[in-house]
């Protein structure tokens, strides 16, 4: 079966996408990526709407990539800081790659506003497709085959 024979109503890609391939959702987890936790805080550092910042938490929740805590401050009423849950943490690279092609491709001309290092060593972090095989440098698009995974189906359209 070749891929335009195959039906894409189960691609994972498109899956994905149907959970966090809206612009919002993404700077949403970007943000929680790096430290922001409260409503009010997504809202202020994001700029969307109270009812596009709630349905967007709503949804990520519901798709356990953020988990709503409940906190209380002094002689207020309790509320929700979000926290990324494993599935949430395993975003990290795709938003990493988003940000290696926004930084090579969409840049402010004076260069990117978050510049992220190895703790270790103080080096670019980068992100890398690679073979699990022994010893293979980093792979490009026209390094690989493609083919139907165990889930492809043909096209009936």
């Amino acid at each position: 079966m070749k891929w335009l024979e195959t039906d894409t109503a189960n691609c994972s890609v498109g899956r994905a996408l149907d959970v966090v391939g809206e612009k919002w959702s993404l700077l949403i987890v970007r943000d929680a990526f790096n430290g922001v936790r409260r409503y009010e805080e997504f809202r202020r550092h994001i700029g969307l709407s109270e009812a596009v910042l709630a349905d967007r938490l709503r949804k990520l929740t519901a798709a356990g990539i953020l988990r709503a805590e409940p906190y209380r401050e002094p002689g207020t009423r309790t509320r929700s800081e979000y926290r990324l849950t494993p599935k949430g943490r395993d975003l990290w690279p795709v938003l990493l790659a988003l940000k290696q092609w926004g930084d090579a491709h969409a840049a402010d001309p004076e260069g990117p506003s978050l510049d992220i290092r190895h703790t270790g060593c103080g080096a670019p972090v980068r992100v890398v497709v690679e073979c699990q095989g022994e010893e293979h440098a980093a792979l490009g698009p026209r390094d690989v085959s493609v083919r139907p995974g165990p889930g492809a189906r043909p096209l009936t359209r």
